[in-house]
């Protein structure tokens, strides 16, 4: 079962959920955190990492001893990552989407394909858990393909839980694409349920199935909760507004570390979530 856990917008504690989930269950489990723009599960995971893997992109490389400047390149490229000035063919790699449309319409076979670095995937361990998250390169404008391949690690017949980009952007539409169950993270203010609803949303197109859990349940009002009745969305957990776990989250400590009865907390969310699958 694959469990993604998202947000319409940042700081609401999906990293909070999705590591505390990982260690308090008892068995096979994989975190990736495909948050690759700023990822920081390892932060409170604290994994051994044993594998460092550079991750490129194919981009279009000219041989302009053979290109006819047709132009056929420029027009098929929906991005403008390739374009014919002149007498010379300029290609913006930072542009480009790696569909090899270019390459495969060029009549003269000019187009060969050049790697362009994303960034890196770091795999590790901690106990039993097995973790893997990206890093994007520092300037590199395009996530999703990176979130793509921190995606490819997932293992078949093992519980995998993913820490997704906040809002609902591309990022997180390719971290939710293929999960059995969505969890949005969000807070009892007029801007969380704002950006649930765009959460919300983006879950529906997909068409899978959510659960809600509240983080500092008991500062705000109760707007989300309405709003979760009206619209059938269960809410699975209300995390309330304690300053032991802020202290912990502040030295990079889990909630089940410091308040151990939390795990059984963590481990009814799982089994909620499960029975909301199977159903």
């Amino acid at each position: 079962m694959i469990i993604s856990i998202a947000s319409g917008k940042g700081g609401t504690g999906k990293t909070t959920i999705a590591t505390n989930l990982a260690i308090s269950l008892k068995f096979d489990v994989q975190l990736l955190d495909c948050d690759v723009e700023e990822p920081n599960s390892h932060l409170f995971i604290q994994p051994v990492i044993e594998k460092v893997n550079t991750i490129t992109t194919p981009v279009p490389e000219v041989d302009m001893e053979k290109c006819s400047l047709c132009g056929k390149c420029g027009e098929i490229c929906q991005f403008k990552a390739i374009v014919v000035i002149a007498d010379t063919v300029l290609p913006f790699h930072e542009l480009c989407h790696s569909c090899g449309g270019c390459m495969e319409v060029c009549p003269e076979k000019a187009i060969t394909e050049t790697g362009r670095e994303l960034g890196v995937i770091e795999q590790g361990h901690r106990n039993g858990l097995e973790f893997v998250h990206g890093r994007l390169r520092v300037g590199e404008a395009m996530s999703p393909p990176l979130i793509k391949k921190v995606r490819e690690y997932t293992r078949p017949g093992i519980l995998t839980i993913i820490d997704a980009p906040p809002g609902t952007s591309c990022p997180v539409i390719a971290s939710m694409t293929g999960a059995d169950f969505v969890l949005l993270v969000t807070e009892p203010t007029p801007f969380g349920l704002h950006d649930l609803k765009l959460a919300v949303g983006a879950v529906k197109i997909l068409g899978i199935p959510c659960g809600l859990v509240i983080n500092r349940s008991d500062i705000g009002n109760d707007q989300v909760k309405v709003y979760a009745e009206q619209e059938n969305i269960p809410v699975l957990m209300e995390i309330p507004f304690d300053r032991r776990i802020a202290e912990a989250y502040s030295r990079g400590k889990m909630i089940v570390e410091v308040m151990p009865e939390w795990e059984e907390k963590f481990t009814k969310l799982y089994h909620q979530i499960k029975e909301i699958v199977i159903c």
